[in-house]
């Protein structure tokens, strides 16, 4: 059985290269999977592009899985020798947009969950979502599935890791900074030059380190990304508009590191959101014994996922490698997604299997 679901997997996988499904694009990439569910008499549900499933025998006093992966990508870079819409397999490496970060991930975890669906002794109930916008981290993704399928207690999350078992990850908190001064005359120098005032804030933000650590993550990085001030040269800038991008780690949440930032520096600082918080799972979590069990290694992942819109416990695991992501000429090797499918399925039998 589970050579002939790799085997679909790896079609399915094709078939969604070749099918433009852009952040919020995502219809006809969804009706794949759909199709996929269909053909293996898997009841679903679909809300806007997101798809997913419970597995037959569901017991609402049992405990709840989610495997979640999206369907999504990014746009193709200017890089790109390959059609990014072709699946072509050489050298074992299968190429195309959206091919490892996370088609190979998503259909291996739908070989996954069709391998248990019909499984009437599992120890937990498990629940597939293939999801749309995690690329964008739009509103139409996950996050607005949580008040549609069951509770969830844990979370295997699938994207990259060449799986290996990524049990925190950053979270993301953009901030928009203006400093504010008076304009005049370059001349006679009269005026508060707003991009002085900026570049004491923006040296605070290269400077600061935040005295928590993470024992997995590290620290909390901020960068400025962007700055913007003036429209003559002759005019001393009233305002002084710059970005900083936060990584923030478990050892704070967002909101603890908003309010830091906004006691530390002069300028008027506010964060686009506040819901991509940093996400964990303990190190002695049953579903991370059991990877640690068949020679799988613990990180820290600095990139952001779908774990950051969960609440719950949830590990980053899949296969392919992270490096490859938004890359031109983007891939996944064959064996990867091989290697993926029975991995997931040994370690979800540790806790799964009576």
């Amino acid at each position: 059985m589970i050579n002939k679901l790799t085997k679909e997997a790896i079609a399915l996988l094709k078939n969604l290269i070749a099918t433009q499904s852009f952040s919020g694009e995502e219809n006809e990439t969804a009706q794949l999977i759909m199709q996929w569910f269909s053909n293996h008499n898997i009841n679903f549900e679909s809300d806007k592009h997101n798809v997913w499933a419970k597995n037959k025998y569901f017991d609402a006093s049992k405990k709840t899985i989610l495997l979640n992966s999206h369907h999504d990508t990014v746009k193709p870079n200017k890089g790109y020798t390959k059609d990014p819409y072709n699946p072509e397999v050489s050298d074992g490496k299968l190429y195309g947009l959206g091919s490892n970060d996370a088609g190979g991930s998503l259909v291996s975890l739908l070989a996954t969950f069709t391998y248990f669906y019909e499984r009437s002794d599992l120890n937990y109930n498990v629940v597939m979502v293939a999801s749309a916008e995690e690329e964008s981290s739009g509103m139409n993704g996950l996050n607005s599935m949580l008040q549609i399928i069951p509770p969830i207690d844990f979370a295997i999350i699938g994207e990259p890791t060449l799986m290996h078992l990524a049990i925190a990850e950053k979270g993301l908190l953009v901030l928009d900074c203006e400093a504010k001064g008076t304009s005049g005359h370059a001349a006679h120098g009269i005026g508060d030059n707003a991009i002085y005032k900026a570049i004491e804030d923006v040296h605070w933000f290269q400077n600061f380190e935040f005295p928590r650590e993470s024992e997995m993550l590290g620290k909390v990085k901020m960068t400025v990304t962007q700055i913007n001030a003036g429209n003559q040269h002759n005019v001393i800038p009233a305002t002084c508009n710059f970005v900083v991008d936060v990584r923030v780690t478990d050892a704070y949440s967002n909101q603890e590191v908003l309010e830091i930032v906004q006691a530390h520096v002069t300028c008027d600082v506010k964060a686009r959101s506040l819901r991509l918080n940093s996400s964990s799972i303990p190190k002695d979590h049953p579903i991370v014994e059991a990877g640690i069990k068949l020679g799988r290694k613990t990180y820290g992942s600095p990139t952001l996922s779908d774990q950051a819109v969960l609440s719950c416990p949830s590990l980053k695991l899949g296969p392919g490698d992270s490096f490859r992501s938004h890359t031109a000429d983007e891939f996944i090797y064959v064996n990867e997604i091989e290697e993926g499918i029975a991995l997931y399925i040994k370690i979800l039998n540790e806790i799964l299997a009576p």
